[in-house]
């Protein structure tokens, strides 16, 4: 599969790359696993002399001789010897630059905690000691959110404040989904569009995975995940195991309720008989696997609050493979899949909201994006879009089919919304219902 989207990014990459040639610049990157920041980076930077170090667990010398020979290899630059430290590299191309401009990507960035942990302080103290002096663009990425969060956001530790830039790859965007349709199966229909947006959630390696191997149809990508040696089958615990140590049961456990529909604390804590409080707050702002959604204009921060796993492919992992390992042991996948058809319909109508939110988002036309429902739960709007400036709000209704959309219900439910709230009384108001027709 081709590159696809990203533009803001490779130029706020190409940008920093300019301001690094008067002064020294530190990206610090984040994104999941398999969002594409490596190669986000690779393609910003083409054509450009770019210094590749990847950080594995290996010993530091073993690791050293590896970025040793990317040096001699990119700049021409013979270094002697072959017991360093990473520090003893770092320092040497801190000084490097402040003669020649360089750019350096270090991946995985936090595997240093495994390889050797003082490396973010000798980093500290060389960066601090040249960086005045210095004409060099380091970029630094790791995909263990946790972590990468405790180097640089946790004011206890030696970097603590040091990067001058900050990015943040998200998942590919509604239309840019569409359009790799539109390239690679122009034939494709809605409910196939919808299926990649449920199963990937955008993540890039995922579409990729799909797309590269012929699988366009929703049909075929069910087959393509849910089958014998299928890299899905095992990647949301390849992904969460490091980032929860000890405790990834309990984390899972709840994920995987939240994903069934038990998604308030009360509820996942009627059902696990003990306190989730601290486990919730830590998948809510270390993880950031999982968000708060509550009515637009809830009073209280503490009521009404649901859960939401953030990332489509964890919340249909949770769903259905998690839930259902039993099956895989047994290699069961034709039953696990008839489960997942069976539950389809009603599943990905989740997803089909949460699908035109993000497309009106993008339109950027509105100053507030959210749903409404009142506390006993007789009124629920799927959308509220309002915009401030224009004094306008408009409502929405969506449905997997356009035949079970009632415009007159959503009328009587915005009714409901005005008198709860008061909000949005003098606004130029509209009603609209969506349905897979729409994407």
């Amino acid at each position: 599969m081709r590159f696809f989207d990203r533009d803001k990014e490779i130029e706020f990459l190409k940008e920093i790359f300019v301001l690094s040639r008067r002064t020294a610049q530190f990206t610090m990157m984040t994104g999941r696993r398999r969002i594409g920041k490596t190669s986000l980076v690779l393609k910003a930077y083409e054509g450009e002399t770019l210094l590749y170090f990847f950080v594995s667990r290996k010993a530091e010398t073993e690791l050293c001789n590896s970025f040793v020979a990317e040096i001699e290899e990119k700049l021409g630059i013979p270094m002697l010897g072959s017991q360093f430290r990473f520090a003893d590299i770092f320092e040497y191309l801190m000084k490097l630059s402040q003669r020649q401009h360089i750019t350096l990507f270090i991946d995985e960035f936090q595997e240093f905690f495994k390889v050797n942990k003082s490396v973010f302080s000798d980093m500290q103290r060389i960066w601090d000691l040249n960086k005045g002096e210095a004409h060099i663009n380091l970029i630094v990425c790791g995909s263990v959110n946790s972590m990468m969060n405790k180097i640089f956001r946790d004011k206890k530790e030696p970097l603590y404040g040091r990067n001058t830039q900050m990015l943040k790859l998200k998942a590919f965007r509604p239309t840019t989904l569409k359009e790799i349709l539109q390239e690679y199966a122009p034939e494709y229909n809605n409910e196939d569009l919808l299926a990649l947006y449920l199963y990937t959630g955008g993540v890039a390696k995922y579409v990729e995975q799909l797309i590269d191997n012929g699988h366009y149809t929703s049909e075929a990508m069910l087959n393509a995940i849910v089958q014998p040696n299928s890299m899905f089958i095992d990647e949301g615990k390849a992904m969460l195991i490091e980032e929860f140590g000890r405790d990834y049961g309990i984390y899972f456990t709840i994920l995987s309720l939240i994903a069934q529909g038990h998604n308030t604390r009360g509820d996942i804590e009627g059902i696990l008989k003990q306190a989730i409080g601290g486990y919730l707050t830590k998948l809510l702002d270390d993880y950031e696997l999982i968000t708060k959604q509550q009515p637009l204009f809830e009073k209280s921060a503490n009521k009404n609050v649901h859960y939401v796993i953030q990332d489509n492919f964890l919340c249909f992992w949770f769903r259905f493979i998690y839930k259902y390992n039993y099956m895989i042991e047994v290699e069961a996948f034709q039953k696990l899949k008839a489960i997942v058809q069976r539950d389809y319909e009603t599943y990905s109508g989740m997803i089909l909201e949460k699908y035109f939110r993000n497309k009106i988002m993008e339109q950027a036309q509105y100053t507030r994006i959210g749903s409404w429902h009142d506390r006993r739960g007789e009124n629920e709007i799927d959308i509220i879009a309002a915009d401030d400036l224009t004094e306008k709000v408009d409502f929405y209704e969506v449905k997997h089919h356009e035949k079970n959309i009632e415009l007159g219900i959503l009328r009587s439910k915005a009714d409901a919304f005005f008198k709860a709230t008061g909000q949005y009384t003098a606004f130029a108001r509209s009603y609209h219902g969506l349905s897979i027709n729409d994407m």
